[in-house]
């Protein structure tokens, strides 16, 4: 996202070099490419190039490297394409950015990527207002196809990422949503022995699936709300987390990005117990609104009973009983009768009958992670009813 937004003001300027007199589009280069850099900065990100190519309204940004904030090195992403670049109240709009394929290797693992492509692209005039007056914004992207290599075998892969973004308007939040067509990955590579004997028994030996992701921003107020992370495995399950934060303003991430880049800066071995201090102490700027965990069963639970079974000589009923007779003693340490009595019919509703069993924590009104930490370290047995935790089973 940042890396199209540099390369979109990058654009604006080749534009204006075109246009102008040799030496007046030097003097529009350095105005340009000063300005792309400090968005960029701005957003935690350090852009550079070697060389611009194009017209005013076609270039191409050359040996692009991005360095995020809290990255100690920059990573080269090769040639930036902009296309479609116009000038818009003093900012630039620009209709496609598109990076070239990449291939990154380290310590025996390559990672390889399709092009990205984006798709309708925003930057901001210098002292812009509004929402998200300060940040380049996009409306949609897409990556066709990204690989994970170990050796010469394919660890990982996930084809069809789509993301759409609604910038806010009219007071209304920002939505955003990502969707893959599928991911595959060969879990034969797993190491560890014992994992790898649990894999191979289960069946699991290579996986497939896809991930659904959705939520909405209000830069006015810091409001975020994960509505939707899936992750269904074929065969599997499918696990689905939500969350929603208060107090995730620009001024917290702007705030976040400055203590990444200290941290970043400090030498290998260095004391970071005072940015370790002050990041705890800017988290405390946030509040918990909600969250939850949830996972819809698609044949995993028996498999995994019917695993451990075995290992113990007894069946997959056995153990599901098993569990259902320790889960009160377990419970009892929180000195939440309520909540035990909850949890226990919650699990053994789920193990009688494997299809959905969800955690969720929505406290009456918005808890701030201050008092959460405070709580933690004094009194953890109360999280539960500070947060309103419930557990439920099989149920829509």
């Amino acid at each position: 996202m940042t890396i199209q937004r540099s390369t979109l003001k990058k654009l604006a300027f080749s534009t204006f070099l075109l246009t102008l007199p040799l030496n007046a589009a030097f003097a529009q280069d350095t105005a340009v490419a000063d300005r792309l850099k400090a968005a960029l900065a701005a957003q935690g990100v350090e852009i550079s190039w070697t060389g611009v190519s194009g017209d005013e309204s076609n270039m191409v940004l050359q040996g692009v490297a991005v360095k995020p904030a809290g990255e100690k090195e920059p990573l080269t992403i090769g040639d930036v394409k902009l296309e479609g670049v116009s000038e818009a109240d003093g900012g630039y709009d620009i209709e496609t950015v598109s990076t070239a394929a990449l291939e990154h290797s380290k310590d025996g693992v390559t990672l390889s990527l399709s092009p990205f492509v984006i798709h309708d692209m925003t930057v901001p005039a210098e002292g812009a207002t509004g929402p998200l007056g300060s940040l380049m914004m996009y409306k949609s992207a897409e990556l066709s196809n990204m690989t994970v290599k170990v050796a010469d075998k394919t660890a990982f892969s996930m084809d069809g990422l789509a993301i759409e973004i609604t910038p806010p308007e009219d007071g209304k939040a920002m939505e955003f949503s990502g969707t893959t067509e599928k991911f595959n990955a060969d879990l034969t590579l797993v190491d560890d022995p014992k994992s790898k004997e649990a894999i191979e028994a289960l069946g699991y030996q290579n996986i497939s699936g896809n991930i659904d992701i959705a939520g909405t921003w209000q830069p006015a107020d810091g409001k975020m709300e994960l509505s939707k992370y899936d992750i269904a495995v074929d065969n599997a399950g499918k696990l689905g987390m939500t969350f929603g934060l208060g107090g995730y303003t620009l001024d917290f991430i702007k705030s976040l990005q400055e203590m990444q880049k200290k941290m970043a800066a400090q030498p290998e071995g260095a004391d970071n117990s005072a940015q370790g201090m002050a990041m705890l102490g800017l988290l405390q700027q946030l509040s918990f609104n909600s969250a939850s965990i949830r996972f819809d069963d698609d044949s995993l639970t028996n498999k995994v009973l019917e695993y451990v079974g075995k290992q113990q000589g007894m069946s997959g009923k056995d153990i599901a009983n098993q569990a259902k007779a320790i889960v009160p003693f377990g419970m009892a340490q929180l000195n939440n009768p309520e909540l035990t009595a909850e949890v226990t019919t919650a699990v053994g509703k789920y193990l009688d009958d494997p299809k959905s069993l969800e955690i969720s924590a929505e406290p009456p009104a918005a808890v701030p992670f201050a008092l959460i930490m405070a709580g933690a370290m004094s009194n953890p047995l109360d999280l539960p009813k500070t947060l309103g935790v419930k557990v439920k089973a099989n149920e829509d």
